[in-house]
């Protein structure tokens, strides 16, 4: 009964702290008597901003680091699909300095207890480092210039192949300009436009339910659930391995549906990775994608291929984009360039309508804020808070000066490592990243939403545009991409870092270094877990490997539309391409009319793309953990929004850190003693005859 009731307050003291109903506050959060959060923790000093930047912080951080950059960089080359693990590493982050702590106090050597800023500047390191193995391109824009990627394309004459050297190079002249972007603006953000963040200020209140007494209780009960299933995933992945001599060999290809089925890539693969990814992620992602891959490969490929000799050549190879390829590959760019182009504008036009608002109306907004705050019961934190975060200031020189002096560098650096990619392109993207890396930062305060992805494919089109097929069109457009997008993407998230800092009295600057420290660690782990995987598979990136990194083929696709037009894409192509498009704007556009009791069962377009090229069977896992967690909340909703996290990151991590392991065998030359086929006569003759005989 004691453990129960300690889910039910920390669950309860939580949602107080996201509901604007006075009347649950005044129970748990800071009136009539009950202490607030900051009253909470008012006894405890708030350490310097040095203080906060612990030896510890940054040891945990770093072997955090590593631990998501292997995880991030499995689903970039797997399906694409990232979900957040936030909560992931704040709570592992919580554990080990925990327990470094509690033994240090036991053995009378403890000098500095841990507090809820220096959880902060772990969570804040490790999702900037690992978030370098997406901004990386490592999946998308950086592999999608490599000649193994380019030969499924088009323009295979214009590519370079990575290397160690000019991939951690890379990163680092271009991955911190965006800090330098929108430091001057972490005031106007968080104060002043009072913007959400939704996932910082989630962190947030995660980092302070796990400071206080109760708190702590829930979250060792968490950890332990996300270790015993981290072991379940880790020896699942071991075990499999044992089966999987060659390729096609082990669970993994079990025709769980029947060969058709199988051969239209409909089965279940075992993968305990997207069964936690599918808890993760909201139903409607796993719905989306689910109805995306039978609309693609259960509905329209079949029906195309059945146009073999009439759209296309019967000759073509199957991975041919003169052929089925073609219509794959392009069709799902049509709905992601359809999808991201409406979110683009849709996210614009909300930032500069409140941007309007908030300038128009910004007065009367502090004169009633003023009025506010002295009548205000409520207060004391956000004054306590306001105080703190403008109490050690990041000088605007130096914010000024550090983007200056490394876009010089960036310039004079970029092309010497991509020739195709003139000084100039730069000096052009420079100019106009800050006002697109504010744009980015206060669309996602306002709606979660990071579009990153979506500037980089913009910056392929103009910049691939511009430079031509007869100068390096492709991989200008591509390392373009990489320069824009990682501005953006570090600029959104260092100002969720801020409102994360507010929330947890965690000081700017402590976070500024946090996130300088974390890309640094970022910019050197990335490449080399991305090299791993790259010196270990040989077959990464193509079809029949386990690592098809979709999105490298997506990214240089585009790059060749923009450079080379559609002059050889198939029949009736282009005219599908323009039908999807259309309908992802369409159902966008519905999505947001109708009534959000409504809106929230229509699928995602962005999401129902995925499978379009790479196959459904990814989705058969994430169904079935979105259908665990759909059942659990069901039965207990309390402990399915306590522990479901826990269990999704144990899921996700024990099979990511098993990727390690196993890359080093492949490296060493060592495969598995036993190659266990469902599909082949050679090897199994009587399930081949059973199989037969039962069609």
């Amino acid at each position: 009964m004691e453990e129960k009731g300690v889910e039910d307050d920390v669950v309860k003291r939580l949602d107080c702290e996201r509901d604007p109903n006075q009347k649950n506050r005044q129970r748990f959060g800071g009136v009539g008597g009950v202490l607030s959060i900051e009253q909470f923790f008012e006894d405890q000093e708030v350490p310097s901003w040095r203080k906060q930047l612990t030896f510890r912080a940054f040891f945990v951080s770093f072997w955090l680091s590593i631990l998501f950059s292997v995880i991030v960089m499995k689903l970039n080359l797997t399906t694409g699909i990232i979900p957040s693990l936030n909560v992931s590493a704040g709570l592992l982050g919580f554990f080990f300095v925990k327990s470094w702590t509690k033994f240090l106090e036991r053995s009378g050597f403890l000098r500095q207890p841990f507090t809820r800023q220096e959880n902060t500047v772990i969570q804040t390191c490790v999702v900037a480092s690992s978030g370098i193995a997406f901004s990386g391109g490592f999946g998308s824009y950086l592999f999608g210039m490599s000649e193994r990627i380019a030969h499924k394309s088009s323009g295979s004459k214009d590519f370079k192949d990575p290397s160690l050297g000019w991939m951690i190079g890379f990163l680092f002249v271009v991955s911190f300009l965006g800090l330098f972007s929108v430091v001057p603006l972490r005031k106007i953000m968080v104060i002043d436009f009072k913007l959400t963040y939704p996932s910082g200020t989630a962190t947030a209140h995660l980092i302070n339910s796990f400071h206080t007494p109760r708190g702590a209780a829930l979250a060792k009960k968490q950890v332990k659930m996300l270790g015993r299933f981290f072991s379940v995933s880790f020896l699942w992945g071991f075990f499999q391995w044992f089966f999987m001599t060659a390729d096609g060999c082990g669970f993994a290809h079990f025709p769980t549906f029947g060969l058709k089925a199988y051969a239209n890539k409909f089965y279940f693969d075992f993968s305990t990775t997207y069964i936690g990814v599918g808890m993760i992620c909201p139903h409607i992602i796993n719905v989306s994608v689910l109805v995306g891959g039978i609309i693609s490969w259960g509905i329209m490929w079949p029906l195309i291929e059945e146009k073999k000799g009439q759209w296309y050549s019967e000759k073509l190879s199957s991975d041919d984009l003169s052929g089925l390829e073609g219509y794959k590959v392009f069709i799902a760019i049509a709905i992601i360039l359809g999808d991201g182009l409406y979110n683009f504008f849709k996210v614009l036009t909300r930032t500069l309508s409140g941007l309007l608002h908030q300038l128009r109306h910004k007065r009367d907004t502090e004169e009633l804020s003023s009025e506010n705050s002295s009548r205000s019961e409520l207060s004391y934190d956000d004054e306590r808070r306001k105080q703190l975060f403008l109490k050690d200031q990041i000088p605007i020189w130096l914010a000024i000066g550090g983007y200056v002096v490394i876009a010089v560098v960036s310039i004079n650096t970029l092309p010497h490592i991509f020739t195709q990619l003139k000084w100039y392109y730069i000096l052009v993207i420079y100019i106009f990243a800050p006002v697109l890396a504010f744009c980015n930062a206060y669309g996602c305060g306002l709606t979660d939403w990071s579009l990153a992805s979506t500037y980089g494919k913009l910056a392929i089109f103009t910049i691939g545009a511009w430079a031509g097929p007869l100068h390096g069109g492709v991989v200008a457009g591509l390392s373009a991409c990489g320069v824009l997008m990682n501005i953006v993407s570090t600029a959104s998230d260092l100002m969720q870092d801020f409102k994360t800092g507010f929330l947890t009295l965690a000081s700017p600057r402590s976070m500024f270094v946090s996130q300088v420290v974390g890309t640094t660690m970022g910019c050197i782990i990335s490449p080399c877990v991305f090299w791993l995987f790259y010196k270990a598979f040989d077959d990464l990136g193509l079809p029949t490997g386990e690592y098809t990194a979709p999105n490298a083929v997506l990214f240089r696709n585009m790059a060749v539309l923009g450079v080379e037009g559609v002059s050889s894409l198939p029949k009736n192509c282009m005219t599908l391409c323009y039908v999807f498009f259309a309908t992802s704007i369409l159902i966008n556009l519905i999505k947001d009319l109708i009534p959000k009791k409504w809106a929230r069962f229509i699928p995602l377009p962005m999401a129902m793309a995925i499978p379009f090229y790479i196959g459904p069977y990814f989705t058969i896992d994430m169904s079935l953990g979105s259908l665990i967690l759909f059942v659990w909340q069901k039965l207990n909703k309390t402990k399915a929004d306590a522990f479901g996290p826990a269990v999704a990151s144990g899921l996700i991590c024990g099979d990511g850190i098993w990727t390690l392991p196993s890359s080093i065998l492949a490296l060493a030359g060592v495969k598995a003693p036993i190659c266990m086929k469902f599909l082949s006569s050679s090897n199994n003759a009587k399930v081949d005859k059973f199989l037969s005989s039962s069609i």
